[in-house]
């Protein structure tokens, strides 16, 4: 009966000094507005999910301290400006993905997705146990932004892409015109390919014209949304060059540290709780846009062959060493990736059934 009374003595101490000191930590906290503009369109399923619920919820749950209001791409700074408008405080927050800043930081897309590199349990593993948390945030200080970043959404698997002919062995790759995104396009041109970014709202006219043969976009329930079978009837997988996709929350540097402890905690756990929402909810939609595609549209759904997954993996690492050598950043970041997935291999070999495993 003692030992009973103690621990209720402790616990009620204990919820009387957390609402004694959250109750101070209101009193003191100063109202954030965070204008923050995606990159992405608002419409589009799973690439939005988790910015879009941490912003409908964070305002309940820091009793009203903190609000953000989210703007289509282009309303307040174009995409490709966000990072530097949020350095410099013209905006003082942006949704966004590492990939896009490749050009002012060559091998910022280790942050976001890697050819051939981790699922999303590994990546999570590293990202929020290893040393990739404490990485991503001195990639951006190194390279002189200004700005405190979160991990806030991870995708499924993309599909390698959407073709109008079938593509069988590696050397179909050669002289391939293919829209593709990031590192997975250096790959592909080390194969032979010739490869664009075209823009989103551009890629199905290049399609029906021609001027393509093939693309790349997102996850395969997105893609449905864009009517790429309409035209490329060959749907293959797996998407080897994005396995997760990280995205993130960039705040202006000066405005995060001018919030309370209690509001820089709140807004990291929503963030992590937002991209387990966004992997789970990504996972759960592509099965059926899969199923519609085959059943409904025609396309032939088909896995690529190991000689076009070899060759690509091979580029793959000859991109990998190109960019070690002109990137202090990437080289410091792949390579402590590449330490941990060498630790983690015995367990991701063992650890799970293999894919063809029928356990009924």
């Amino acid at each position: 009966m003692k030992k009973v009374m103690l621990a209720s003595l402790i616990t009620t101490i204990f919820l009387l000094s957390a609402a004694s000191l959250s109750a101070q930590d209101k009193s003191t906290d100063k109202n954030i507005l965070l204008k923050t503009p995606s990159c992405f369109p608002l419409g589009l399923p799973g690439v939005n999910t988790s910015i879009k619920w941490v912003a409908e919820n964070i305002a309940d749950m820091s009793r009203g301290s903190i609000k953000i209001k989210l703007y289509e791409p282009g309303k307040l700074v174009a995409p490709l400006e966000v990072l530097g408008a949020v350095s410099k405080g013209s905006i003082n927050s942006g949704f966004s993905i590492s990939g896009y800043w490749e050009g002012k930081i060559p091998g910022s897309s280790i942050f976001s997705s890697i050819p051939f590199g981790p699922e999303a349990p590994e990546y999570l593993a590293w990202m929020y146990n290893g040393n990739g948390r404490k990485l991503y945030q001195k990639m951006y200080e190194d390279a002189g932004y200004n700005v405190h970043v979160i991990p806030l959404g991870l995708f499924c698997p993309e599909s390698a892409g959407w073709f109008i002919k079938p593509i069988e062995k590696a050397s179909d790759l050669k002289g391939l015109n293919i829209r593709f995104y990031g590192l997975g396009g250096k790959v592909l041109q080390k194969a032979g390919a010739s490869v664009s970014l075209v823009p989103g709202g551009e890629i199905f006219p290049a399609l029906e014209k021609k001027v393509i043969d093939a693309t790349e976009f997102s996850m395969t329930a997105i893609d449905a949304m864009m009517g790429f079978h309409k035209i490329a009837k060959y749907n293959y997988y797996p998407g080897w060059h994005q396995q997760a996709t990280f995205f993130e929350l960039l705040i202006n540097k000066d405005v995060w540290d001018q919030m309370s402890t209690y509001q820089k905690k709140l807004l990291e756990v929503m963030c992590k709780a937002a991209t387990l929402n966004t992997l789970s909810y990504t996972e759960s939609i592509q099965a059926s846009a899969m199923s519609t595609s085959q059943e409904k549209h025609g396309v032939k759904i088909g896995y690529l062959s190991k000689d076009i997954l070899n060759t690509l993996e091979t580029a793959w690492e000859s991109v990998s060493a190109d960019l070690s050598e002109k990137s202090p950043m990437f080289k410091e970041a792949w390579e402590d990736l590449d330490d941990f997935r060498t630790k983690y291999a015995i367990w991701g070999k063992h650890g799970f059934l293999p894919r063809d495993s029928k356990t009924n």
